[in-house]
C-alpha cells in the first residue's frame, strides 16, 4: 500500500529566499495531500516570483485577486495571504538578524517546545506540526517525530 504522507528530504538553503521557499510550501502542504502541492510546485514558485522576499513582500490585493484566479496554482486565500504576510516577517528578520539561518540558529538554545511555540505565532498558516516540518527540511534539530509534540 502506497503511503500517505511523505518525508521530506533535509537540506540546508543557500539563502534567505530557500528558507523562505521551504516556510511557503510547508504553509501550502497543511491541510492539502502532498502529491498535489508538489505537482502545483512549479507554478506557484512561478507565481511568487519564485519567492524573492522582497517581491512577495509587496505583493497587494491585486495580486492576491490575480492568484486566486490562476488555475495553475492552489487557490486557497489563507494560504496565499500567509506566503505574503510571512515574507514581511522574513523582512523585519533579515533586518534584525541580518538572515534567516542566523536567527534559527539563535533559537537552538531554547528548549524544542519554546522554538515550536515561538515560530508558530510568528509564521501565518503553520502550526506546531508545521514548524517541525520546516524545520526538519532545513536540517535544525528536533526531537523525533513521536516525540514532536512533548
Amino acid at each position: 500500500m502506497p503511503r500517505s504522507y511523505m518525508i521530506p528530504k533535509k537540506f540546508v538553503p543557500k539563502s534567505d529566499n530557500g528558507y523562505f521557499e521551504v516556510l511557503s510550501k510547508t504553509v501550502f502542504q497543511v491541510g492539502f495531500n502532498w502529491r498535489v502541492v508538489e505537482k502545483k510546485w512549479p507554478d506557484i514558485h512561478k507565481a511568487f516570483h519564485g519567492f524573492r522576499i522582497e517581491l512577495v513582500a509587496k505583493m497587494d490585493i491585486d495580486d492576491v485577486d490575480a492568484l486566486l484566479k490562476n488555475k495553475q496554482i492552489i487557490r486557497n486565500g489563507r494560504k496565499i495571504m500567509a506566503v505574503i504576510a510571512n515574507a514581511q516577517k522574513f523582512l523585519e528578520i533579515k533586518k534584525k538578524h541580518a538572515a534567516v539561518k542566523k536567527f534559527l540558529r539563535s533559537l537552538r538554545k531554547k528548549p524544542y517546545r519554546e522554538r515550536r511555540k515561538i515560530l508558530s505565532k510568528m509564521f501565518a498558516g503553520i502550526g506546531p506540526t508545521g514548524v517541525f516540518v520546516f524545520l526538519y527540511t532545513v536540517d535544525e534539530p528536533v526531537p523525533h517525530w513521536h516525540q514532536r509534540n512533548d
